[in-house]
């Protein structure tokens, strides 16, 4: 395999197709990666202070997540959940055959005229549960980030000694009081350091959108190299751009670590 670094095809051919990639990446990221976060935080607070069924419930989808690889989860949500969808809305909608007219109804008493594009009456579940393939990914992304952020804020809710919470009770504070006025602002800054290396993680298995035919900047680098068949050049160029991402995230990441560090605590001193 020859490899020529031309200049040319950099400029013209490389760094258009990488960046048309970039912009796609980022919108999978920024998404999952925020609400990942949030719902790994919700979710390791369920799986310490919750119920007992709710919390073995947190533990087996936890459990199942990490468990079954994410290329495995994605494909799974693209093409399982529509014929999932269409079960569900054969059980209900033939069961009651008029809700979905009742639905549509409703829905036009809320908000007015439909679009005659958009009735949900007798596709309800469809709709909830048929994504694209930007969607798919997003979701299997922000599905795979939360269960894997509840591990470090699980750890880090062990960590809050139990006389603040004992503190607390004494007080007269309720769980969800004290869990958000008290716990979860000293577990969360504990859990940056772990939240952050799985952003980290998750740049990089953004990577695998493409094989659900979402074309993000792995997609595009597979697409181009098949073509010009110049594959050193054009995944040595999409690497750096991998890097680029990961190291502003990290510098972005320790300046939120010093920001939010607790004072005698850790890497903030």
């Amino acid at each position: 395999m020859n490899v020529d670094f031309d200049l040319t095809f950099y400029t013209e051919r490389v760094i258009p197709a990488l960046n048309a990639g970039l912009t796609v990446s980022l919108k999978l990221i920024l998404p999952s990666a925020v609400l990942g976060f949030i719902f790994g935080i919700l979710l390791g607070a369920l799986r310490v202070y919750a119920p007992r069924p709710v919390r073995r419930l947190g533990d087996s989808f936890t459990a199942l997540v990490r468990g079954v690889p994410l290329v495995v989860q994605l494909v799974f949500i693209y093409n399982c959940f529509p014929k999932i969808g269409n079960a569900l809305d054969g059980v209900l909608y033939g069961s009651f055959p008029g809700l979905g007219a009742a639905v549509d109804k409703t829905l036009v008493f809320l908000t007015g005229p439909l679009p005659e594009s958009l009735h949900y009456g007798g596709e309800l579940f469809r709709t909830l549960l048929v994504y694209d393939a930007f969607g798919s990914a997003v979701l299997g992304f922000i599905i795979c980030s939360a269960a894997y952020q509840s591990e470090y804020v699980r750890g880090a809710l062990f960590s809050i000694r139990q006389g603040q919470i004992k503190a607390a009770q004494a007080l007269g504070f309720s769980t969800p009081k004290m869990l958000f006025s008290i716990i979860l602002p000293q577990a969360v800054r504990r859990a940056l350091p772990g939240c952050g290396n799985e952003i980290i993680y998750l740049i990089k298995y953004s990577s695998l959108a493409y094989v659900i035919s979402c074309i993000e900047l792995t997609g595009e680098a597979n697409v181009l190299a098949g073509r010009s068949y110049r594959y050193i050049e054009v995944y040595l160029a999409a690497g750096c751009y991998y890097l680029a991402m990961t190291s502003f995230a990290t510098l972005l990441l320790n300046y939120c670590e010093r920001r939010f560090a607790i004072p005698g605590f850790g890497r903030g001193n």
